[in-house]
């Protein structure tokens, strides 16, 4: 997880829905599957897609696609179960404190622009050795370092 480089914001909406979209039909290029990727599909799935469910779905969609381009979730890459339990984590917290009526690529762009849209926010909760172990990329475990923010329930709601 590095921080060398600020985040790439969407100009569009239709930017936001592309990635979104393509995620599900596996449509997209392994290169267009960038963190900022990753959060704005987030943020669509939990804006316009209530039938999906993120913190239950997500880890079989992002797999899948994985696949789809090549790669492997195994237990030392593809998927990591704890990162992703924590954006969304993170773009839940962002989301309650936005206004509704914005648009799509401003609600994505005000999660990358917030600390929860960093790509080194979980390490505020986890300490590297435990958020880069094997076990934190197969399964969800508890920070070592802080308490997770309280919307962790609806994550734990999910699991299992």
């Amino acid at each position: 997880m590095s921080e060398d480089f600020p985040p790439r914001l969407f100009a569009t909406d239709a930017e936001v829905r592309h990635l979104g979209e393509g995620l599900l039909a596996c449509a997209l290029t392994r290169a267009e599957w960038t963190h900022e990727a990753h959060l704005a599909s987030c943020v669509w799935l939990l804006v316009e897609r209530p039938d999906i469910v993120p913190e239950r779905d997500l880890p079989a969609i992002i797999r899948r696609f994985n696949e789809s381009v090549g790669g492997i979730n195994d237990d030392k890459q593809g998927y990591h179960e704890t990162i992703t339990q924590c954006f969304i984590i993170g773009a839940r917290q962002v989301l309650a404190r936005t206004d509704e009526s914005l648009p799509l690529r401003e609600k994505v762009n005000a999660l990358l622009m917030m600390p929860e849209g960093r790509r080194v926010w979980p390490l505020a909760f986890y300490s590297r050795e435990r958020l880069f172990s094997v076990e934190a990329r197969l399964v969800f475990v508890p920070p070592d370092q802080a308490p997770l923010p309280a919307s962790i329930t609806e994550a734990e709601r999910y699991r299992g």
